[in-house]
């Protein structure tokens, strides 16, 4: 079994390190749980409007003595197409469980609670070799590909981030994310620690990915056998048409693949998820590219509307074609 890349180790180490010193602050009766660095709970030093809202934090972690004033003006991170890491990509193992990083771009949603890391590990090296930096749009997650890009939305706010992946861990149990502290303040929830959130990858224009909704990964228990290897998925893909013998009118694109396997995946997530677009779906194919049109629609106006709720719904980004 692969070991993880050194600074998730790192990382992990400071964690047990301070689960020893655990107490309360203020007047909370349990302390919040911030970043993955420990666990003391104490009044977060420097002079950012964190402090005055009152939190706890692990020992020796929190927001940096002297933040920047424009905290609330850090632009997201722009998702770009990126070679994936040679090394931070690799199973690893951590207390005993198995993970399996995506070496893949693909769609990813999880649902769960994020905490977030700060001056603690500032300078330290992420899993992808780069330097923490505590006031960029970053994020440390188990299994999604270093690099890749997530949308990060806080439930209770609504509100949303960017983040660049970067980093492995957490490692506490209930952790689906660790954000860095400029993500969590624009988030709102730097001062309480964690907060129930969405996770959604970002797929860059470019890639070409299955779109169907991966499961969030689950660490396999040491004492559990190795699951068998599961067969390749196959898809029941009907011929594409061309663009020379498709009908006329008005569509929408929902996606362009170099693969066809690919966009008969987005033809059967679409599918499953608006059955009354079951026979309004078409592969078409155009020279090396396959495209997922669904139509035809009656006009413009009503095409842009269905395009609306496609991208609620699946987050994808349909634009009008005519053909």
């Amino acid at each position: 079994m692969a070991v993880p890349f050194p600074a998730a180790g790192y990382r992990l180490l400071l964690a047990g390190l301070a689960m020893l010193a655990l107490v309360l602050a203020g007047c909370a009766t349990t302390a919040p749980v911030g970043a993955p660095a420990g666990t003391q709970a104490q009044p977060a030093p420097g002079k950012s409007s964190v402090q005055k809202r009152g939190g706890a934090y692990y020992k020796d972690d929190g927001p940096g003595d002297n933040p920047p004033a424009n905290l609330d003006d850090i632009p997201d991170a722009q998702p770009r197409l990126e070679p994936l890491h040679r090394f931070a990509n690799r199973p690893y193992s951590v207390l005993g469980q198995d993970y399996v990083p995506a070496t893949s771009l693909m769609p990813f949603r999880q649902l769960g609670r994020a905490s977030w890391y700060g001056r603690r590990f500032h300078g330290q090296s992420t899993s992808s070799g780069e330097p923490y930096d505590m006031y960029s749009m970053t994020a440390a997650h188990p299994t999604l590909p270093i690099p890749s890009y997530a949308r990060v939305t806080h439930r209770a706010s609504g509100r949303s981030v960017i983040v660049r992946i970067n980093d492995r861990g957490p490692f506490l149990k209930g952790r689906i994310m660790d954000l860095s502290y400029a993500a969590a303040y624009r988030l709102g929830y730097a001062s309480v620690g964690s907060a129930e959130v969405e996770v959604e990858a970002i797929i860059p224009d470019g890639a070409d990915a299955i779109a169907s909704a991966a499961p969030a990964a689950r660490a396999r228990p040491p004492d559990a056998p190795a699951p068998p290897p599961q067969p390749p998925l196959q898809l029941a893909m009907a011929e594409p048409a061309t663009l020379t013998d498709a009908p006329r009118g008005i569509f929408l694109q929902l996606g362009s693949f170099a693969s066809a396997t690919n966009a008969e995946g987005l033809r059967s997530q679409v599918r499953d998820t608006f059955s009354e677009f079951g026979d309004r779906l078409e592969v078409v194919a155009d020279g090396t590219r396959h495209r997922l049109h669904l139509g035809p629609f009656a006009s413009i106006d009503e095409a842009k509307g269905e395009a609306e709720r496609i991208a609620r719904v699946l987050g994808l980004h349909p634009f009008v074609v005519t053909r």
